[in-house]
C-alpha cells in the first residue's frame, strides 16, 4: 500500500511547480503580446520598404548597386542563427539549431571560407556541443531586441559585402507567421537581388509596360544609396522581432502544457492519497476492533 505522507509530499512538491509554471505562462503571456505588437508593426514596414525596392528595380529602371548585384564567385559567407538565451520553450531552440547545422555543412561543403555567428547562450552552446566554434556570439539580444543593437550588425554585414570581404549572408531564424503558426526558416539576406523581388511587383510593371510612379528627387541613385541598405537593416531587424515573438509563444505553450500536466497528476495522487489514507484507517479500526475482541 502506498505511503499517504510520501504521496502527500510529492503533491505538495508538484503543487510548487506548477506554480512556477503558471507564472513562466503568464510572464511569457505578457512578453508575447508586446513582442507580437512591435513584430506586426516592423511587418508594415519591411513590406513597404521591401516593395518600393522592387518597384525600382523592376519599373524599368536603370537600377546600380553592389547590393543588388550578385558576386560571380562566392568565396566568403556568413551564417547567422538566432536562438534564445533561455530555455523551457518546447523545441524552438533544438529545432534552429538542427537547421543550422545542416545550413552550416552545406556552405561548408561548397564554399571555401565560412563564418558561423550565433545569438542566444542556447545555440552557442548548442552548436559547441556539436563540434562547431561559432565565430562571434551574441548573448545580448533580449525578447525585446532594439533597432539600435541589430543596426550595428547589419552596418558590419554591410560593409564587409561591399568590401569584398563577405559574399553570402544566411539568416536561420524562426518565422512568425500566426500565433499558432511559426516554422524555422533560412533566408539569403545577401545579396540583396531575393530580397529586392520579395514582393513581386505587377505583371504590367514587371514586363515594363507601366511607368514607375516616383519622381527621384535629386536623383535616383542617391535615393538608392539610402534605401537599399535600409531594406537589408529592416529584414534582419524583423528576423530578430520574428524570433522573439516565436519564443515566447513557444514558451507560453510549454508552460500552458506543463500547468495542465501537473493538475492532471495532481488530480491522480489526491485520489491515490485518499485511498490510501482511508485504507490506513480501515486498516487500524480492524486492528481496534480486534483488540477489543481478544480482551473479551
Amino acid at each position: 500500500m502506498p505511503n499517504p505522507r510520501e504521496l502527500d509530499n510529492r503533491r505538495k512538491s508538484i503543487r510548487n511547480i506548477r506554480k512556477i509554471t503558471r507564472t513562466m505562462e503568464l510572464i511569457a503571456t505578457a512578453r508575447f503580446k508586446k513582442a507580437m505588437d512591435r513584430a506586426s508593426a516592423a511587418t508594415e514596414y519591411t513590406s513597404r520598404i521591401t516593395r518600393l525596392v522592387a518597384d525600382l528595380t523592376g519599373g524599368g529602371l536603370e537600377v546600380d548597386h553592389p547590393l543588388l548585384e550578385p558576386r560571380e564567385s562566392t568565396q566568403a559567407a556568413g551564417l547567422l542563427v538566432l536562438t534564445a538565451n533561455r530555455g523551457l520553450c518546447g523545441g524552438f531552440n533544438g529545432n534552429l539549431i538542427r537547421s543550422g547545422v545542416d545550413r552550416w555543412k552545406e556552405l561548408t561543403e561548397s564554399i571555401p571560407e565560412c563564418k558561423l555567428e550565433v545569438s542566444g547562450k542556447r545555440g552557442i552552446s548548442g552548436f559547441k556541443f556539436r563540434g562547431f566554434e561559432p565565430a562571434e556570439t551574441y548573448n545580448h539580444f533580449e525578447d525585446s531586441p532594439t533597432f539600435d543593437e541589430v543596426n550595428e550588425l547589419a552596418t558590419r554585414y554591410l560593409d564587409d559585402y561591399v568590401t569584398g570581404k563577405l559574399d553570402r549572408l544566411d539568416v536561420v531564424y524562426m518565422k512568425f507567421e500566426t500565433i499558432a503558426r511559426q516554422k524555422v526558416s533560412v533566408e539569403t539576406l545577401l545579396p540583396l537581388g531575393a530580397l529586392a523581388t520579395a514582393d513581386e511587383a505587377p505583371e504590367e510593371e514587371a514586363a515594363g509596360k507601366v511607368n514607375p510612379l516616383y519622381e527621384f528627387v535629386p536623383s535616383a541613385e542617391s535615393i538608392l544609396e539610402e534605401v537599399v541598405p535600409a531594406s537589408f537593416k529592416v529584414k534582419l531587424f524583423k528576423c530578430f522581432l520574428d524570433s522573439a515573438v516565436s519564443e515566447q509563444i513557444a514558451r507560453m505553450v510549454a508552460m500552458k502544457s506543463a500547468t495542465e500536466n501537473a493538475d492532471d497528476l495532481i488530480k491522480r495522487l489526491s485520489m491515490q492519497y485518499n485511498r490510501a489514507r482511508q485504507g490506513r484507517i480501515t486498516s487500524e479500526l480492524m486492528d481496534v476492533i480486534g483488540g477489543v475482541e481478544a480482551l473479551n
